[in-house]
């Protein structure tokens, strides 16, 4: 059996292990018309998805004329966390597929989400995954950088006791692609072709390697990679 290529296996959270981003972008977009700004949903996905609410306040500042105050990002992330306790599902085929590198890698897996660590282990817990991360999760809220940064994933392999040149990561969208891409890693995008996810061409425009649809392509996409020596 050939040995797997990679010595650990770093995931996005919101898109590629979760289907989130319909839900949050939906109460943002709701919360973002109270304040006179009114997107769709698809419209507050094409602009926020891959973002941290928080760094985009100066946007949202100049389009409504109203400071963001941290009671603001409080009770929006109060908001989205109900929506997500009660509508979240995981992306299909993802839990099967984490599981199965999972075991691979025995356990030489990590999250490393944009998003704030609350948000993350609910979601984790909400789809069954939780797991699979214990003790093992990262969030560019507690890094000196958000993505495209690379701090978050380079904080992950470290943890992991790992080179992150010998890391694949799994992202959906540019930013988290590029955060990937700058931390050494080979970048694996996820791109369903729905709104959420950034298109295959913009993927592999910023480093991706390969760009796949279907989660249940991951584990055999992964291990049959030849990874170039670092």
């Amino acid at each position: 059996m050939t040995p797997f290529p990679f010595a650990a296996v770093l995931f996005d959270c919101d898109g590629v292990l979760v289907d989130s981003e319909p839900i949050t972008n939906r109460v943002l977009a709701e919360m973002l018309g109270e304040l006179g700004w009114h997107l769709t949903t698809e419209e507050s996905m094409n602009t926020f998805t891959g973002k941290a609410v928080k760094d985009e306040a100066p946007l949202i500042e100049a389009k409504t004329g109203v400071k963001i105050t941290d009671e603001w990002l409080k009770l929006f992330r109060a908001r989205r966390n109900e929506a997500l306790e009660r509508d979240l599902t995981a992306i299909p085929h993802a839990p099967a597929a984490i599981r199965q590198i999972h075991a691979m890698l025995k356990g030489r897996i990590a999250c490393a989400s944009g998003a704030d660590r609350h948000k993350v282990e609910l979601q984790l817990a909400k789809v069954g995954l939780l797991d699979c991360f214990e003790g093992r999760i990262f969030s560019g809220h507690e890094m000196p950088r958000s993505k495209p940064h690379p701090d978050v994933y380079l904080a992950a392999a470290e943890a992991l006791g790992v080179d992150p040149r010998r890391c694949a990561v799994v992202e959906d969208t540019v930013t988290g692609a590029m955060a990937g891409v700058a931390a050494g890693a080979t970048v694996f995008g996820y791109s369903t072709g729905e709104s959420g996810h950034s298109g295959p061409g913009p993927l592999l425009s910023v480093g991706a390697l390969k760009v796949f649809s279907d989660m249940t392509e991951l584990p055999a996409l992964l291990s049959g990679y030849r990874l170039q020596a670092a």
